[in-house]
């Protein structure tokens, strides 16, 4: 009988096949089969994990969502460790969240994908909304940290903040995949609206 790590492992497997064809080609046109094909496994077996292309893009989704954060969580700690200014740590941990590598490009589209179709399905407009708040959470945490170590003004508001923020971050993320990485310092365009709220200095 499997072990359970075997079956993280399957999932895990038809989740990455998931994400690079929805990457490639969109969520309407993948289908078991094509996954199947790219996980080099049976359609049977999608099927035994995953009830629906729903499910899975949820459960890709989440597969997407853990690697940002794994990544998020070394940025944040390699740069208390250098002491950095908290803007700075911000900076470099928002930057994983744009398409600048194949990796990133795969995860940007998952969560357009779930975007997309959250519209039409509630639970998957659960997941994104829960993302969401989760995210603006983070940032909002983030700037009220900057306020009580003096590296930002007492009278901003943390949730305004984060949310122009990441407004700007959404955008540039666009941007990015629109317009390829090659074609505008992505980083340059974010820092002058983190410095904005942390005082503009690096």
């Amino acid at each position: 009988m499997p072990r359970v790590a075997d079956h993280d492992q399957r999932r895990a497997q038809i989740a990455r096949a998931f994400q690079r064809l929805l990457a490639a080609e969109g969520f309407a046109a993948v289908s078991f089969s094509r996954v199947a094909a790219e996980a080099g496994i049976s359609v049977g077996l999608i099927q035994h994990y995953f009830a629906g292309k729903d499910v899975l893009l949820h459960f890709a989704y989440e597969d997407a969502s853990r690697r940002l954060s794994e990544r998020v969580r070394v940025r944040v700690r390699d740069g208390e460790a250098a002491r950095l200014p908290i803007a700075e740590v911000l900076l470099d941990s928002l930057v994983e969240l744009l398409p600048l590598d194949p990796e990133r490009d795969v995860e940007y589209r998952v969560r357009q994908g779930l975007q997309a179709q959250a519209s039409h399905h509630p639970g998957l407009a659960d997941v994104a909304r829960r993302a969401g708040r989760d995210l603006l959470g983070y940032v909002s945490a983030v700037v009220e940290d900057g306020i009580e170590r003096g590296e930002v003004e007492p009278g901003v508001d943390p949730v305004l903040a984060a949310r122009t923020i990441l407004a700007t971050v959404q955008g540039l993320a666009d941007q990015v995949a629109l317009s390829g990485v090659d074609a505008f310092p992505a980083r340059d365009v974010l820092w002058p609206v983190i410095g904005m709220v942390f005082g503009g200095s690096r």
